[in-house]
């Protein structure tokens, strides 16, 4: 009697997910539901090459198609050339590319742009039919993750989490606000008296968050920016107290590892991309998104629009989160 599926029989499953970081750490809670509804399926898994390594300890990793964008949108012929030769159990394509509708599978699932509403991870969860109750991003680390975060990130201070730079301009808060908040919250008599600072960010963004990291004390910083990987990254932030920055990838990063979570907004919808977690929270700037955009937005060319954010309304978002994380800290911290 068969005990079991062989490797080369394990049900094959193809997962099309996103360019872009922050719609790949979204889309990993469906993935997440698969690999625990189908146990020693083989993932195929088909995203942009900015977040191909966040699905790399992933359990069921059977390969990364990593597709590059290409003139004529040649990259999916090319994801179809990949894929062509196989059947597959089930396809699951949060970009709807044309051409996986054509490739031989017993069940197939399809973005659909104007099917669902809410929050992307409810839209996400939608295609299987699971939007009454989506399932939560997560990440997976490998053990080599874990041992480098415990040497970064110590376990005998508080550490701060910060991310300051996003992907434009618009969204992104002022170095001055968060060199203030981190002062603020590692003062004596703040959220984490005498705490350390760690923050994070892509190589390319380094230049952008020079003035922040010079402003805060050698003996309290740990600059992380553009030094490790995103997984890394993960493992980094499950050791750190709070976490706040812009809305931006590295937000749901944090949001996925379980450390409480700010996200801060402004010319972006905290409605459908805030943060997801037990513990993540967002604040945004008193005017609405509508209110916000002036005429003729161009977000290559705008400078901040988070000005009306000030560091008030951020602590105070902040502290009602530290308030709901309390038994958290006590376990990382004593």
């Amino acid at each position: 009697m068969r005990m079991g599926r062989s490797y080369n029989d394990a049900m094959r499953i193809l997962f099309v997910s996103a360019t872009r970081i922050g719609d790949a750490v979204l889309s990993t809670g469906l993935l997440g539901h698969l690999t625990e509804a189908h146990p020693g399926a083989r993932i195929t898994i088909a995203c942009g090459p900015a977040a191909a390594e966040l699905f790399e300890a992933m359990p069921g990793l059977d390969h990364v198609i990593v597709l590059e964008k290409m003139v004529a949108s040649l990259h999916w012929l090319r994801l179809w050339g990949l894929t062509v030769g196989k059947f597959w159990d089930m396809v699951v394509d949060l970009r709807s590319a044309p051409l996986t509708y054509l490739l031989a599978a017993k069940k197939q699932f399809h973005m659909h742009k104007h099917r669902h509403s809410g929050h992307r991870i409810r839209q996400l969860a939608g295609v299987m039919r699971l939007e009454d109750n989506p399932p939560l991003p997560r990440l997976w680390t490998a053990p080599k993750h874990g041992e480098l975060a415990a040497q970064l990130i110590p376990d005998d201070e508080p550490v701060l989490a910060i991310g300051p730079v996003a992907n434009w301009r618009a969204k992104t808060w002022r170095e001055g606000n968060f060199a203030e908040l981190c002062r603020r919250v590692t003062a004596p008599d703040g959220l984490l008296p005498f705490g350390r600072i760690a923050l994070f960010g892509a190589p390319e963004e380094r230049p952008e968050a020079m003035n922040l990291i010079e402003s805060i004390p050698a003996e309290q910083r740990i600059d992380l920016i553009g030094r490790i990987g995103l997984l890394d990254i993960h493992a980094c932030l499950k050791r750190c107290a709070y976490y706040v920055g812009n809305d931006s990838g590295l937000t749901h990063i944090a949001a996925a590892s379980g450390v409480p979570t700010l996200g801060l907004f402004g010319p972006s919808r905290e409605e459908l991309y805030g943060p997801c977690g037990k513990l993540a929270a967002s604040v945004r700037t008193p005017e609405s998104f509508d209110d916000i955009h002036p005429d003729h937005f161009n977000h290559k060319t705008s400078d901040t629009l988070m000005d009306g954010l000030n560091v008030d309304h951020a602590l105070e978002a902040l502290s009602v989160l530290a308030a709901k994380s309390r038994g958290r800290q006590l376990e990382l911290f004593g």
